[in-house]
Parts: C-alpha cells; sequence; structure tokens
C-alpha cells in the first residue's frame, strides 16, 4: 500500500477502517459466554464440596463455604441461579475446559500451563502458601529444603504437590478427600507435611483441634490471589462477575464474607510480607 494518499483516498481509507472496526466487533461478538448464561438464567459452577472454608458441606449437610458464598452473591446480582457441579481439582478443570461449567469456584489461582487456557476473576482472596506438620516433631521439616524425602499430602497435579516433588518429597496423592483424612494421616505418620493456602490450613486446624498438628511457624512463601477459574476467551462474562465484585468489595460485602469464614478479611492484600517466592514453571 503506498504511503502517500489523495484526499479522496483517505475519506475511503477511513470508511474502510470503520467497516473493519464493525467486523472486528462482530468477531469480538462471539463470545457469548456471558449471552449464553443470561438465556440460561443459570450459572452452571464447578468446586469440590470438600475445601474448608471455601467450598464444603456444614453440619446441615448444606453446600457452604467462602468461594460459594461469593460467586452466589455475585449471581444474585446478575439475576441468575446457581448450579453447583462437585468433582475433584481435575475434574472441575476439565468440565470448564469442556463448556460443562461456566466457571470454577474453588480456591483457584491461576499458575504454569494454566494460564494458557484459562482466566481468572478478579482476586476474591489473597493469601500465601504454608505446611501443615505434626505438634509432636515437626515431621524433622524446618525449611523448604527439608522436604526431601519426606511424604507430602495432596491432590495430584496441583501447583502445591508440584512444589513438593520440586524439593524431593515422596508424593502421596488422594482424591477429594476431607480435611480430617488429610489432617489425621500427617498425625499417624502415614504422610508428613501438607503444603497448602494459609488461611485454609489455618481454618482447618483451628476446625479440627484434637488431631495433633500444626502449621509450620515462619516458613511462608508465594504470596498469591486466587478467584473464580474460566476459559480465556469467557471474556464477556468475566467482565460481568468483576464488575460484581467490585459492588461488593465497594459495599462491604466482600469483607463480611471473609470474616464469616476467616475471621479476617482476605478479599484485601495481608499485611505479612511473604518475600519467599517458589516456582515449578
Amino acid at each position: 500500500m503506498k504511503k502517500i494518499f489523495t484526499s479522496l483516498s483517505i475519506v475511503a481509507l477511513g470508511l474502510m477502517l470503520v467497516a473493519c472496526g464493525g467486523t472486528k466487533d462482530k468477531s469480538a461478538g462471539q463470545d457469548n459466554s456471558w449471552e449464553k448464561v443470561e438465556d440460561a438464567k443459570k450459572l452452571t459452577v464447578a468446586t469440590s464440596g470438600t475445601l474448608f472454608p471455601s467450598s464444603y458441606y456444614n453440619d446441615e449437610n448444606k453446600l457452604t463455604g467462602y468461594d460459594v458464598d461469593v460467586i452466589t452473591e455475585v449471581a444474585k446480582r446478575l439475576n441468575l441461579d446457581v448450579e453447583f457441579k462437585e468433582y475433584n481439582v481435575d475434574g472441575q478443570i476439565t468440565s470448564v475446559d469442556k463448556g460443562e461449567s461456566d466457571l470454577a469456584a474453588n480456591d483457584f489461582g491461576l499458575s504454569g500451563d494454566r494460564g494458557k487456557k484459562f482466566i481468572l476473576s478478579s482476586p476474591i482472596k489473597y493469601s500465601f502458601d504454608s505446611m501443615i506438620v505434626r505438634k509432636s516433631d515437626d515431621s524433622g521439616i524446618a525449611s523448604l529444603e527439608d522436604l526431601k524425602g519426606k511424604k507430602a499430602a495432596g491432590e495430584p497435579n496441583t501447583n502445591y504437590m508440584k512444589i513438593a516433588e520440586k524439593y524431593g518429597a515422596k508424593l502421596v496423592t488422594y482424591d477429594n478427600a476431607t480435611n480430617d483424612q488429610y489432617l489425621t494421616d500427617v498425625a499417624n505418620g502415614r504422610t508428613d507435611v501438607i503444603l497448602n493456602d494459609y488461611y485454609l490450613q489455618k481454618m482447618s486446624v483451628g476446625a479440627l483441634p484434637n488431631i495433633p498438628v500444626k502449621i509450620l511457624e515462619n516458613v511462608y512463601f508465594n504470596a498469591n490471589s486466587t478467584g473464580f477459574l474460566m476459559k480465556k476467551d469467557s471474556v464477556s462474562l468475566s467482565e460481568k462477575i468483576d464488575k460484581t465484585l467490585k459492588e461488593m468489595q465497594e459495599d462491604g460485602t466482600m469483607k463480611k464474607i471473609s470474616e464469616t469464614y476467616f475471621q479476617t478479611d482476605v478479599s484485601v492484600e495481608p499485611k505479612e510480607k511473604v518475600e519467599e517466592s517458589v516456582s515449578v514453571e
């Protein structure tokens, strides 16, 4: 294309650009993620039902939890019903990937290859990682380097298990197990350590005080944030959800829900400075 145009050519070019812009907008409109949800009047959400306090069953056998309550409130404000489908972590990701669920709500972060196919909503929780060990002997662990040869418990293919493996731990995998099983196995020596989110671990240990385990003090790493997991092309849906989350943050709803489950506001960045970072990419 020539670099010099007559005035007529410039007008023609302008019209052509307008037309191209219209074509681009139409193409972008092919993202019908929000339209699909709006037409169905329902948000289908993948979750676990076993991750306390993000997604679990209470004493009344009702699915509840921080992520569950936040996405339920989001749906309510968008005039949608919610249908929860329960899977392990891999199952949740697959369900979103196949379009069987609109999003996953289960304390998800974004790391490694997951970022190539998925996006997260704006953060609903800020945290960092820690380790649960036996009370009696700290499971012989005083640093990440001490994971070598230890038995690390968790679901397969999670970032936490990849970190444990990186430091030489032996992996003991579970399929959507409950917290009491995880903690009991550490206490009785079947496993030695659980790597996971600090606030989730704090709540788990607090909820099961008779199991002799604890969070290893001052061995914290990987400051992070979590949100709702969606397919990368679900832009219009993510925009609706982010707008609603912002409104909930501004009117104090996020703080209220957070304090219900964590006794602190995890929807804002923590005061603790966590400088150690462990990459498994």
